[in-house]
């Protein structure tokens, strides 16, 4: 893998049915290693099941860990702050949360390898689970090649040797350093974009850019664009959906 940087709560209002007559396109920027995106599963997982056979769902990897990073000077030190981190989302979205935190993650770029790399055999959101259940339940980032094929052992439906295979494969590096790129080319909606909560879903400032915050839905159909960035409830993504691609 090359190291060089890409350049530049109250209930939901359920339809008994799946939401959809139309057709909608779902862009969910995420990173393995987020725990905002660790709290939002059950959320999406609701979404998905809602939208049903109709939504075409893409996940783009934004790398909350970059491979050129600072390291930092006091690791230890470091990794204490990022578990009370960790901590306090998790208190704000009742997702589990780790015992202990062996690290901060080196980087988020061999998990988001693994995931664009699984979902070449249809398993993408079950490796990507897996691997966040590697940092968000035991504790240990799998931010390795080695850490990845460790995770992903097991997953039903998963030909380990073919991953092993695809995780040095330079065209899902590059898929990857794509996400990269669109993750750093944050729609206006969100640019500046003040709102209640712990994490309102505003672009984040970063090596002198921009970047969607983590996770983000991007929501496409006949009707329009709507864009849910951020910690939100389920009913503000039934409505955006409604709004681009109503049921009636």
């Amino acid at each position: 893998m090359a190291g060089l940087r890409p350049q530049p709560t109250p209930g939901p209002r359920l339809a008994p049915t799946p939401l959809l007559k139309q057709a909608l396109e779902v862009v969910e920027f995420t990173d393995p290693m987020c725990p905002w995106a660790w709290g939002s599963e059950p959320t999406f997982q609701r979404l998905r099941e809602l939208t049903g056979g109709r939504s075409r769902w893409r996940r783009v990897y934004g790398i909350l860990f970059d491979l050129d990073d600072d390291p930092p000077p006091d690791p230890a030190a470091e990794t204490a702050w990022y578990f009370r981190f960790v901590q306090q989302v998790s208190e704000h979205t009742g997702a589990p949360c780790p015992a202990r935190l062996e690290r901060v993650a080196l980087s988020s770029w061999p998990a988001s390898i693994g995931a664009k790399a699984a979902a070449r055999q249809g398993v993408e959101g079950a490796v990507l689970r897996r691997l966040r259940e590697a940092m968000f339940l035991r504790g240990e980032p799998a931010d390795t090649a080695e850490r990845v094929l460790a995770a992903a052992a097991g997953v039903e439906g998963l030909d380990l040797d073919a991953f092993a295979r695809d995780l040095e494969d330079p065209r899902i590096e590059a898929a990857v350093r794509a996400d990269w790129l669109e993750t750093r080319r944050p729609a206006a909606e969100v640019i500046g974009l003040t709102a209640p909560g712990p994490h309102c879903g505003a672009a984040k400032p970063i090596d002198g850019g921009l970047r969607y915050a983590l996770p983000t839905l991007l929501f496409e159909g006949p009707l329009g664009r709507e864009i849910v960035p951020g910690w939100r409830p389920l009913q503000q993504y039934v409505d955006a959906v409604e709004r681009v691609a109503p049921a009636r």
